[in-house]
């Protein structure tokens, strides 16, 4: 999967993937990365959303704490509970109820070591299970549940529930550190709405 990602270029932070075009028996139910997924959701879990984050010398960024709360949709239908519709890179994003979130899982597939000089995920391990955490909360909820770094070797996988509470700081040694992350979802939408990968 390296290959696929060798040209993206080192300045941009990440890209929004609309599509999944190589490889894709990688992220079936019965692929080697879709499997991870199934194991936790079912044998109908599949990609819904793709991210490629990239931290290298030139594009050393940080992320705050905050929960993933967008999903990524084919086109707009007025679905109660739906909001905050957005266009992410030409991409139709909203805001689906917590109910929805909750039932995810998160796979970030690591193309580089990540140790922890080179700016490993940080997650607060149960904020998942508290629902939608408000602003304000964030600091405090973060500071009750703890922090745990999620350090990887090339080709492992993390998975976590969608709504945990993460960040990522800077690199205090910057090396390339790319991860491929996909929201997993078992589930059709509602509605007339569609997942759009």
């Amino acid at each position: 999967m390296r290959k696929e990602f060798a040209d993206a270029p080192e300045e941009r932070a990440g890209l929004r993937l609309g599509e999944l075009n190589f490889a894709p028996a990688l992220f079936g139910p019965s692929g080697l990365i879709g499997c991870v997924a199934a194991t936790a959701l079912s044998e109908s879990a599949r990609p819904v959303r793709a991210l490629f984050f990239d931290k290298t010398e030139r594009s050393n960024w940080a992320l705050d704490w905050h929960q993933d709360r967008v999903i990524h949709v084919r086109e707009r239908y007025d679905v109660p509970g739906f909001a905050n519709w957005t266009m992410k890179a030409g991409m139709l994003h909203v805001s689906p109820p917590f109910e929805y979130l909750a039932k995810m899982v998160t796979l970030r597939v690591h193309l580089d070591d990540v140790g922890p000089d080179n700016a490993p995920l940080l997650i607060a391990p149960g904020s998942h299970v508290l629902g939608r955490i408000g602003e304000s909360d964030i600091g405090g909820t973060v500071e009750r549940c703890g922090t745990s770094a999620c350090l990887a070797s090339a080709g492992d996988i993390w998975l976590y529930a969608t709504p945990i509470l993460h960040a990522s700081v800077r690199s205090s040694r910057p090396s390339r550190r790319r991860v491929l992350q996909l929201d997993y979802a078992a589930f059709d939408l509602p509605g007339g709405l569609e997942w759009a990968l």
